[in-house]
């Protein structure tokens, strides 16, 4: 990496001490995409909107408005950036973005920001080009149409005259801002960044230590908040005792925080911050209190009995969400294969609990967070203070993970009204016992599936899903799933049958919801992913061949007629269609690359599942060991993904890698449990995540597609724990239909 390959966060001051107070360069930007550091080294000539900045020395400043969480993000828009600009990628310094709405949506969650980015950033980038071509051609009295740009130059080829960016940065800022509909882009065929494998711009500073996480902020004269949250969602602080909380050294105040009203939303839970001048004594403190709890409507929830309702719920009749061809009425025992499967609740448990630092005046919040939306945390906060918008800044650290919990800007907000309260800033730091106790949790579920198999295919599947909606956390009531969540993994699905009916049960919820990595595609790809192999072997067929039958014939499925609209992870059918042939073109990398291989030993199997998912598709196959003391071990899993068009090949490759140990965690041992309302689980002892010891080996595969970027951090997740499911069928003949399987094996 070169010196100049950083990122940088900038403040007004410190952008005009690098331009010089009147100095300049090129700021550039689309319509509807505001902010950028880059305006304020302009003042008011920047009357463009910002991504691109180029400074006199030559340097290329490219912003980046979504959050770094190891995805790659602030790698993978710049590389789209500076390839249509003709940037040199050692010239290149990537700036974090401020929250505005201006930007457009700045959420980095739901595998979008490529996906949504990649064709806006691309004009950018082309737009900028454009601008320093027209000032090279004025400069150089030539065409533009025989000049070309690359490597931060705009070169004549036929003098053999040549222009740096930097030089022409000044010249390019005072022309008119060209339309979008004349850019000219590259081709595919000239990219010089996208498709390339760049190291993460984060990477020295993460290895070093210098990287600045939600953790590591520090502000001037800042205390530091412990929280104590209620145990069960909506009991409030009944009876507080601090006297003791206060005589701990270090304790400047104990503040109680009001519960939230209605629907949990994005507001606080409540309860009692403990207040310090230092992390230890701030939890040493919040030790000290006693506190009793009023009543709650959710305390008698039991995570055990609730599972056994909605198991019994999808197995009646439900609301219908799809039919294709006639419903079938005929059901003979001996072709009629059903099963229910489930999945518990699960936590997001990134290596990095929520952190938030806020300093508040009367008129004005400043926030650092390590948030996923910071538009939400600027609003949220905003409301929760009394200001507008425009009134609170959001700064964004890097995120030691984020799987979605990062999204809800909660512990933004208590941040932010404990330095209102106290007139000092605080930063709000969560344990890993506050995250999985009081975090948003990933649904818990049942599914009930029921086929009837013919001779020659399978003529009918029925199949109903039960959980309590994320809608349940936004407004209250809410005791059915949204179609949105429908859309994920369950009513998605292209078979080609005579009869399919897809049906919901309602699920009341009792704790707060959230999206958590690949969403409702976890249960739905688990109870599809295991039901194909159960009917691949009642059909006496592989996986990889039933998969095929049901998929039918290569074509892009519409699900006209089906009494649906699919809402395709909010993309159009034309520009990411389901398609059955990239389907089988995933299921054929991954059984290609399998037979390959020698054949499972004694009490070893291979298990295989397919899913598409934000658009993209992937099929994964493990390899499974079973001893006869119901010992498992994974020992390999193969991966492949087709997501269209790769703007960072290594990082697709590193979210695979990490998606795989994702799922492994889920499918080995995630669960969390509630027993008279309250949590079970408190830290990694009793909600463990994939050691070293148990991760396979894990093979990646990138299909080569021409096809539109699809989303990558979240697709990869779905297909592993059918496929270890399956696997310790072939390996041990032993069918599991409920997760974890540490309840049925030991791990």
């Amino acid at each position: 990496m070169s010196q100049f390959s950083a990122v940088q966060n900038f403040s007004r001051r410190d952008v005009l001490k690098l331009f010089g107070a009147a100095g300049g360069g090129l700021a550039l930007g689309a319509s509807g995409l505001a902010w950028s550091p880059m305006a304020l080294a302009q003042n008011g000539e920047a009357r463009l909107n910002l991504f691109i900045a180029i400074g006199e020395d030559d340097r290329v400043y490219l912003t980046c408005h979504r959050s770094e969480m190891g995805q790659g993000i602030r790698t993978g828009i710049p590389q789209v950036l500076a390839d249509e600009l003709g940037a040199d990628w050692d010239k290149v310094v990537v700036v974090q973005g401020l929250a505005d709405k201006r930007y457009g949506s700045q959420n980095t969650d739901g595998s979008r920001s490529i996906r949504k980015g990649f064709d806006k950033m691309r004009e950018m980038g082309a737009m900028a080009r454009t601008m320093l071509e027209q000032a090279a051609a004025e400069r150089l009295k030539v065409p533009v149409a025989e000049l070309s740009t690359a490597d931060n130059k705009v070169t004549h080829s036929a003098s053999g005259r040549s222009l740096s960016f930097g030089e022409l940065a000044m010249a390019a800022a005072k022309l008119p801002l060209p339309e979008v509909t004349g850019l000219k882009l590259k081709s595919a065929k000239a990219f010089t960044h996208i498709g390339k494998g760049h190291t993460i711009v984060d990477m020295e500073a993460i290895l070093d230590g210098s990287a600045e996480y939600g953790y590591d902020i520090h502000l001037e004269n800042m205390l530091y908040a412990s929280i104590v949250r209620p145990p069960v969602l909506g009991s409030k602080v009944d009876k507080l005792d601090d006297k003791a909380a206060r005589a701990v050294a270090g304790v400047v105040d104990v503040i109680p925080l009001p519960g939230h009203q209605g629907a949990p939303s994005f507001q606080p839970l409540g309860g009692v911050a403990v207040l310090a001048t230092n992390s230890w004594s701030a939890a040493q403190g919040r030790k000290a209190l006693k506190v009793s709890w009023s009543d709650s409507p959710n305390d008698g929830h039991d995570s055990s009995a609730y599972l056994a309702q909605l198991k019994r719920a999808v197995q009646k009749s439900g609301k219908p969400v799809r039919q294709l061809g006639e419903q079938s009425q005929s059901w003979p025992a001996d072709k009629t294969i059903e099963a229910v499967y489930s999945v518990p609740y699960l936590a997001h448990a990134m290596m990095e609990p929520p952190a938030a630092a806020a300093s508040v005046t009367d008129k004005t919040a400043e926030i650092w967070a390590s948030t996923q939306t910071p538009q939400s945390a600027q609003g949220t906060v905003a409301a929760a203070l009394g200001l507008q918008a425009e009134q609170v800044t959001v700064h964004v650290t890097l995120l030691g993970g984020g799987f979605g919990r990062k999204s809800k800007p909660d512990f933004c907000v208590e941040a932010a009204l404990l330095s209102q309260k106290t007139g000092r800033p605080v930063k709000v730091c969560w344990s890993r016992e506050d995250e999985l106790q009081n975090g948003y949790l990933h649904a818990i579920s049942a599914q009930y599936f029921k086929a009837r198999v013919g001779d020659k295919a399978v003529e009918a599947i029925l199949q109903r899903t039960g959980f309590p909606s994320i809608s349940s956390t936004f407004a209250e009531g809410v005791d059915e799933p949204s179609a949105s969540e429908l859309d994920l993994g369950f009513v998605d699905v292209p078979l080609a049958i005579d009869s399919l009916r897809c049906e919901s049960v309602k699920a009341s919820a009792h704790t707060r919801i959230g999206w958590m990595r690949s969403v409702c595609n976890i249960q739905h790809g688990f109870g599809i992913g295991v039901f194909v192999d159960e009917l691949a072997n009642k059909r006496g067929l592989d996986t990889y061949t039933m998969w095929r039958e049901l998929l039918g014939k290569d074509r892009q499925e519409t699900f006209s007629d089906q009494q649906f609209n699919y809402g395709n992870y909010g993309e159009t059918l034309e520009r990411h269609p389901v398609d059955t042939a990239r389907y089988k073109g995933v299921i054929s990398a991954v059984e290609q690359e399998v037979k390959q291989m020698a054949k499972p030993e004694a009490g070893q199997g291979w298990g295989f599942a397919v899913h598409r998912s934000f658009t993209a598709y992937v099929a994964a196959a493990s390899l499974v060991e079973v001893t006869q003391d119901k010992q498992l071990k994974v020992l390999k899993t193969v991966i492949a993904i087709d997501a269209g068009t790769l703007v960072n090949p290594d990082r697709v490759a590193s979210q695979l890698e990490g998606a795989v140990m994702f799922g492994l965690s889920i499918a080995l041992m995630g669960r969390i449990s509630f027993k008279d309302g309250r949590v079970e689980q408190s830290n990694f002892h009793d909600y463990p995540l994939l050691r070293m010891s148990q991760c396979p080996e894990i093979e990646t595969i990138l299909v080569p597609s021409m096809a539109p970027p699809a989303g990558v951090g979240e697709p990869g997740v779905p297909p592993i724990a059918p496929s270890i499911v399956n696997a310790i069928y072939a390996a041990s003949g032993t069918r599991i239909r409920d997760l974890p399987l540490s309840d049925h094996f030991k791990i």
